[in-house]
């Protein structure tokens, strides 16, 4: 099957292309017509599926389609926020800026783990009171980091009616009972331990060339003042879908 067969833009399956991905895994097979046909997901799958891509790609055309659908990708860690952050600027790099103006019509991203963007709340830096979109990247590992308390305080800001795509490399019993707060009749879509190697055939992590890339100034701040990154772009938090670029 290939990537144009799941739903996904011309544009964006150029990108994947020349990245080196060659086919879709499994739970990319699964996940990317799901999440673009609006539906709740709850993804079980171990590490080297695949996962990021699974939702980078749908949430690029989404973005792309300019009418104000804000995303909210929660994550474990930094180190999580900017791989998924150059995931996004390597994928979106053929699609165009329309040039409107009106900001009403473009998207914000914000990617964080839920301790920064609680920080990021307070010094109102961040609205998550219009967030279209939620994705939890790995709520096993929010648990495994302990943050999951502050995980809770995030998802009191979000609105009720919303499209909620959660991921864990395991299920649990200390996270069920926030799962069944999130998601509403889920998808849900298991990847089996064995087909974990399949994302070594397939090249499901794209090539990056940082060499290029715009800087986001927020990001820019923001990785001043908090030290973590190890000299990384990070751009792990995006506003007004101005994702970032390699071939500016």
């Amino acid at each position: 099957m290939d990537f144009l067969d799941l739903g996904l833009s011309e544009k964006t399956v150029q990108a994947i292309k020349e990245s080196g991905i060659v086919n879709p895994t499994t739970v990319q097979i699964d996940v990317i017509p799901a999440i673009l046909e609006g539906k709740d997901i709850f993804t079980i799958a171990p590490g080297g599926c695949g996962k990021t891509i699974s939702y980078v790609l749908p949430l690029i055309d989404i973005i792309s389609r300019n009418d104000g659908t804000n995303i909210l990708i929660m994550t474990s860690d930094a180190k999580k926020s900017v791989f998924i952050s150059d995931t996004l600027a390597l994928l979106n790099r053929f699609h165009e800026e329309t040039g409107d103006d009106n900001s009403e019509n473009e998207a914000d991203v914000i990617i964080g783990s839920p301790d920064l963007l609680l920080e990021l709340v307070d010094e109102k830096s961040i609205d998550l009171s219009k967030i279209n979109i939620l994705v939890v990247d790995d709520i096993n590992l929010i648990k495994k980091n302990k943050q999951i308390a502050n995980m809770e305080k995030i998802l009191e800001m979000l609105p009720a009616e919303k499209q909620n795509i959660v991921y864990t490399n395991r299920r649990s019993r200390e996270t069920q009972d926030i799962l069944d707060k999130i998601l509403k009749s889920p998808q849900e879509i298991k990847v089996d331990k064995t087909k974990e190697d399949e994302a070594e055939g397939a090249s499901s992590t794209p090539k990056y060339d940082r060499s290029d890339a715009k800087i986001d100034n927020e990001a820019a701040t923001l990785v001043k003042k908090y030290n973590t990154f190890n000299g990384h772009t990070p751009n792990f938090l995006l506003h007004q879908g101005v994702l970032a670029s390699d071939d500016e």
